[in-house]
């Protein structure tokens, strides 16, 4: 979709997506009523499809340096829990990559509510708005306690996941990295959550044979969210604060980290 475009779609992190990071407009569909929008070409015209609610309600100043993948789900946690749902306009954050904004709205939506926000400087429509007069402060302590409450107290893990949302080709070629010349723990199964295109570039690109000759495994098209995981695993190690949400809803304990805490993680089937 492009800037400005009414679509319908459903999957909350790529609701958020859509309305923050290209620009569009959708309300949180559900499959069945995004499958009714694409046969009959409309959607109903309310909600984030009008502009008077699109406007930002709450000013979150962000201090804090994100130095991990893992960091912006943590950012997400922290604003989406204060905000809930209201619409958050972002100042502080400096510059962020696909990965990085991709992280953050799975986590903030997931955390929070509203499937929309601002980030001064980065997303678009962020210049038509002024600040809210209702401020709220993110620090380091902030950070360090959203970890604090999404990571259980554990050393071992019997599954790694990598992949909520799908990772890109980008994250796939770190994850083949890491994972060059070791071998995933027998007491630890390890997924790549990822696209099926996503996937067959990987396997063009020798990253998909790493991969699964260290012992790891590919999810395509789906993910640890919706996957029917309850009873098969007691612990997960992700980079994905709403990996962790819902592994939790599925009796798993669950550790949020980097890339390179989860690829250990995988090898040596505990948490350092």
């Amino acid at each position: 979709p492009t800037y400005g475009e009414h679509i319908a779609w459903s999957e909350s992190s790529a609701v958020t997506f859509a309305n923050s990071v290209i620009g569009a407009k959708t309300n949180r569909e559900g499959g069945p009523s995004a499958l009714a929008a694409a046969f009959v070409g409309k959607t109903p015209c309310y909600g984030l499809h009008l502009e008077e609610n699109r406007v930002p309600d709450v000013h979150v100043d962000v201090r804090v340096n994100l130095k991990k993948l893992s960091d912006w789900g943590a950012l997400g946690y922290c604003i989406g829990e204060k905000v809930g749902n209201k619409i958050p306009y972002i100042t502080g954050v400096k510059d962020a990559d696909l990965d990085e904004l991709k992280s953050f709205c799975a986590s903030v939506v997931t955390y929070g509510s509203k499937p929309l926000f601002y980030m001064q400087g980065i997303t678009p429509g962020s210049e038509k708005h002024q600040l809210p007069k209702e401020r709220i402060i993110i620090e380091d302590r902030d950070i360090k306690k959203a970890y604090e409450n999404i990571n259980d107290d554990i050393d071992t893990i019997d599954f790694v996941c990598i992949g909520c949302p799908h990772c890109s080709i980008k994250e796939i070629a770190e994850v083949a990295k890491l994972l060059k010349n070791k071998r995933v723990s027998s007491n630890t199964e390890f997924w790549v959550a990822t696209s099926r295109l996503m996937k067959q570039l990987a396997d063009k690109r020798g990253y998909t044979e790493i991969i699964e000759n260290a012992g790891g495994k590919f999810a395509c098209d789906t993910c640890m969210a919706v996957a029917p995981l309850k009873g098969r695993f007691k612990s997960v190690a992700t980079t994905s604060a709403k990996g962790c949400y819902y592994s939790r809803h599925n009796d798993m304990k669950t550790k949020l980290g980097s890339l390179e805490e989860c690829i250990e993680a995988a090898v040596r089937g505990k948490w350092s």
